[in-house]
């Protein structure tokens, strides 16, 4: 599926429409350049999932926040800044992805680590005030 949307409060809104489909175990990777949107989509869809939460910081320089909902914890992982793929045991991995919802930002610094069963989300800057995102 693809949307064309002209602000952050769009992508939320599309956000939180994907995050109803989600359910303990999914992995969900998030491609796309810098700035392109990667983590207002997770913003909106955590909030979606936890009650409309304020504070949804960027994990850029911790790697990791979880969330926690009535069904799971969501893992929101920022791989911006790993070195190497095996860095992201360090930060529990591999329970996230048994025991909750990932969110990957940056799922291509995971190499082979990254599960072939993920759900993959690109979005894509179209000029300064349109993003496509593509929902596969």
């Amino acid at each position: 599926m693809k949307y064309l949307v002209q602000n952050e409060t769009e992508t939320e809104k599309v956000a939180k429409a994907f995050a109803k489909t989600l359910k303990k175990g999914d992995i969900v990777a998030l491609y796309g350049t810098l700035g392109a949107g990667k983590t207002a989509f997770c913003r909106g869809l955590i909030r979606s999932l936890t009650g409309e939460i304020d504070e949804v910081p960027s994990p850029t320089f911790t790697l990791l926040q979880t969330y926690e909902t009535k069904n799971f914890v969501i893992y929101h992982f920022d791989f911006y800044r790993l070195k190497n793929p095996d860095e992201a045991y360090e930060i529990g991995i591999e329970e996230a992805f048994y025991d909750g919802v990932s969110l990957i930002e940056w799922p291509e610094k995971l190499g082979n680590l990254l599960p072939a069963r993920h759900k993959r989300i690109d979005i894509k800057i179209i000029n300064d005030l349109t993003r496509e995102i593509t929902i596969e």
